[in-house]
């Protein structure tokens, strides 16, 4: 197996010198999956057609690489995929624009490369073998260019975050992370433990790196890659690699009891569903609900007018709406909305149908009131003064506010019910569009309500030529005094 692929020698050399020993013979199932890594390096290069397959890493299919190198890690940037590899003569790095088609390209050095990632226009690769020369950089991928390490530690990770290039390493007393800001400078940092460090990462504003070796301090943290804070992992696994994405730091072991996956944060919400927005007087509500996504639950929602970001609402859970200011009355407006919580913010949603803010009607004209039986009817119209068209009116008694009457335009009146006859009331009105309502109207004159007469007394006629006298008076019955019989 070793003369056929070259990859699985270089099996042990994955593993930390202070360990490697104790772990031969030990776990063969883990030497196995280790092993099998390396042959990966021999094989070729295990991709997933993006354009095909809509990048959902369901379906892999095997790529031809162009040395039997162990290519120990890959990444992207400017367009370009970039591999380097712990093994090979001058060819420990290899390139391709798909993933699918490799170019070998000359490493700087024949240094055991263990990582490389892009920042800031340039590739950035680290070792754990060279005198001084730990670094190489390079602009395309493709020209390397050797740089000198802060120190020969066994680098084992490199990643770039907030403007800075961040390495760990497994080896060093007290130094095992080292900074640069541009990837050719380097300076050491002191480590928050001498744990054997494999992986490193950026996200959410922090550094975040994972070891193999140690007792329940197998994490570290940096907001600035500079100051390390050790933290509790979750067991003491042999932390290989750590990465960030949708509120989520994520690690994984090579060694554990189905306990190989921690994680830390916050799932970041799915995107919010569509929100609905109502028109008002130069400005808009918007009510935003939760997304069908998978994702955490949302803390916020931010609000933002479609082509003018400064015009934004923050809509607080429980709340579901929030109003938009200072927009143009008579101007078309659309919406989106963005979920928050504490690992982040979600993609923005779709765009609301478009509202056009109208301006508030003005105080309508002073109602005229005609009173009945326990009621009276109201008759409105809009006002004179300057502002939008009312699409309703709400007529309400002087002195009592429980009693009220709409009129729906293009109606003109209004009956106010559940009076009491023989007393005396007055009516003002007010005008309601999507802008708002107005002030209210002047009162109207008073009217007084009053019963209905009671049914008339059996009346006498006297018959005339082609005519006949009828005389009527008032009935006996409760009620009120008739003004007229017909």
């Amino acid at each position: 197996m070793t003369a056929s692929y070259p990859g699985c020698t270089d099996a042990l050399s994955d593993l930390h010198p202070q360990t490697r020993g104790q772990r031969l013979g030990a776990t063969p199932l883990r030497w196995l999956l280790i092993a099998c890594a390396s042959l990966i390096g021999a094989l070729g290069v295990l991709v997933m057609p993006a354009t095909s397959l809509g990048a959902t890493g369901d379906t892999w299919t095997s790529q031809t690489t162009p040395a039997n190198n162990a290519w120990r890690s890959v990444t992207y940037g400017n367009g370009l995929f970039v591999a380097v590899a712990y093994s090979g003569t001058g060819n420990r790095v290899m390139t391709s624009p798909d993933g699918i088609t490799w170019t070998t390209r000359t490493s700087a050095a024949d240094n055991g490369w263990r990582s490389v990632t892009y920042g800031n226009g340039l590739f950035v690769a680290v070792a754990d073998s060279g005198a001084g020369n730990r670094v190489m950089t390079s602009p395309d991928g493709i020209t390397w260019t050797i740089r000198t390490s802060a120190v020969d530690n066994n680098w084992f990770s490199v990643a770039y975050g907030n403007g800075l290039f961040v390495a760990v390493a497994a080896s060093g007393s007290g130094n095992r992370v080292m900074t640069s800001p541009d990837g050719i400078t380097w300076t050491s940092r002191t480590s928050a433990a001498d744990n054997a460090w494999l992986g490193v990462t950026y996200g959410n504003g922090l550094f975040v790196a994972v070891a193999e070796t140690s007792a329940g301090n197998r994490v570290m943290t940096s907001p600035d890659g500079i100051t390390w804070t050790i933290r509790t992992s979750a067991a003491d696994n042999e932390w290989r690699s750590v990465t960030y994405g949708n509120g989520l730091f994520v690690a994984v072991s090579t060694s554990g009891a189905n306990n190989q996956v921690m994680t830390s944060g916050t799932l970041i919400p799915p995107t919010p569903a569509t929100p609905t927005a109502t028109a008002g007087n130069t400005e808009a509500t918007i009510t935003v609900a939760p997304g069908s996504g998978s994702g955490g639950t949302a803390t916020s929602y931010t609000v933002t007018v479609v082509g003018d970001s400064t015009k934004t609402c923050t809509v607080t859970v429980p709340s579901s709406a929030c109003t938009i200011t200072a927009l143009t009355n008579g101007t078309s407006y659309t919406f989106t909305a963005t979920a928050t919580n504490a690992g982040g913010t979600s993609a923005a949603s779709g765009a609301s149908d478009a509202v056009t803010p109208i301006p508030t009607p003005p105080a309508p004209a002073t109602p005229t009131a005609v009173a009945g039986n326990a009621e009276a009817t109201i008759t409105v119209a809009q006002g004179s003064g300057s502002g939008g068209t009312a699409a309703s009116y709400t007529v309400t008694v002087v002195g009592d506010s429980t009693k009220t009457c709409t009129v729906t335009v293009p109606s003109s009146s209004c009956t106010i019910t559940a009076l009491t006859n023989g007393t005396s009331y007055t009516f003002t009105a007010t005008a309601t569009n999507a802008g708002g309502t107005s002030a209210a109207s002047g009162a109207s004159a008073a009217v007084t309500p009053i019963p209905t007469p009671p049914t008339p007394a059996t009346p006498t006629a006297v018959a005339g030529n082609a005519e006949a006298t009828i005389t009527v008076a008032q009935g006996s019955g409760s009620g009120g005094t008739a003004a007229s019989y017909t």
